[in-house]
């Protein structure tokens, strides 16, 4: 008499799932003010300070000095960061790859004109990458919005951020061509102390205002995309 095929275990029951079971948490979005002081916060290191610190200390010794203290500035930001697990800022690491190269021609040659040229030239060169990098699928400042916003490949690839990046990229190309324009002025009209008053005025205001365009766009972007938590 053939034997009855063995009955498999009934399945685990599974607990049916209730509407008013709470849905997973979205992920976390910053709010505004979050997003400013980091904003501020980047600037303020990468671009403020070692500013601030070249001109204080071009009025107390020299101009040597000056472009030490600068850069020097910039290193002890890159290795403090290295040396406590933090992500390192692409701000910082531009700002620094920018001096040494500036510093490393102004002691070559001996001479400070050449030294302040350089920005000049160098504010050309990088409008001109941001121009180019239009054409690419990542402008350039798609390549450093991960220093003011916690960027994902979901928020990225979203066509509003896209056009948003490269909107923002001609902006600040357009700002850096103009920054060169009121650089060479200053630098063929002015002595050294009053070029190098007047050049942070002029980086000042002209980067402020690229700064108030660049957070007015996002803001208005991201409360479309709903990046932005509810104050």
């Amino acid at each position: 008499m053939p034997l009855a095929p063995a009955s498999l275990p009934a399945p685990a029951p599974t607990e049916p799932t209730s509407p008013t079971d709470p849905a997973p948490a979205p992920a976390a979005q910053p709010r505004l003010k979050a997003i400013i002081v980091r904003l501020a916060h980047s600037l303020l290191v990468a671009c403020v300070a070692p500013g601030a610190l070249f001109a204080v200390t071009l009025l107390v010794l020299d101009v040597w000095m000056a472009l030490l203290a600068a850069l020097l500035w910039c290193y002890s930001v890159i290795a403090w960061r290295l040396l406590t697990g933090r992500r390192g800022s692409g701000l910082v690491l531009l700002t620094a790859m920018i001096l040494t190269a500036r510093t490393g021609v102004a002691f070559a040659s001996g001479s400070t004109f050449i030294y302040f040229l350089q920005p000049i030239v160098t504010d050309g060169i990088v409008a001109t990458v941001f121009l180019l990098s239009l054409a690419t699928s990542t402008p350039v400042v798609a390549r450093l919005a991960a220093d003011f916003y916690p960027m994902n490949d979901d928020v990225a690839s979203r066509p509003r951020v896209q056009r948003l990046f490269w909107h923002l990229t001609l902006l600040w190309a357009v700002m850096s061509l103009t920054k060169a324009g009121a650089t060479w002025w200053l630098l063929t009209s002015q002595s050294l102390v009053s070029f190098v008053l007047l050049k942070n005025v002029v980086l000042l205001t002209t980067t402020v205002t690229a700064v108030v365009v660049t957070v007015a766009v996002s803001v208005r972007v991201a409360r479309v995309e709903g990046l932005l938590r509810a104050s």
